[in-house]
């Protein structure tokens, strides 16, 4: 994909795609702004993934509480 970016910012750029695929938008463009949508989203859950396991880890050793 593009340079690296933040959770926040892929959303922001998924949320700015969906925006103009529901205007009238020709059947290829829509289709290049869906794949990078999907690119995106996977991308975030790829993100998500590696603090949910890091916060797994972190409880194991005791050294994250319950006040997470």
């Amino acid at each position: 994909m593009q340079e690296e970016l933040t959770i926040e910012q892929a959303f922001d750029k998924l949320e700015k795609l969906i925006e103009h695929m529901e205007t009238e938008i020709p059947l290829e463009e829509s289709f290049d702004l869906y794949k990078e949508g999907v690119e995106l989203i996977k991308m975030c859950n790829d993100k998500l993934d590696k603090v949910e396991k890091k916060i797994m880890i972190l409880e194991e050793n005791g050294e994250l509480g319950d006040e997470f």
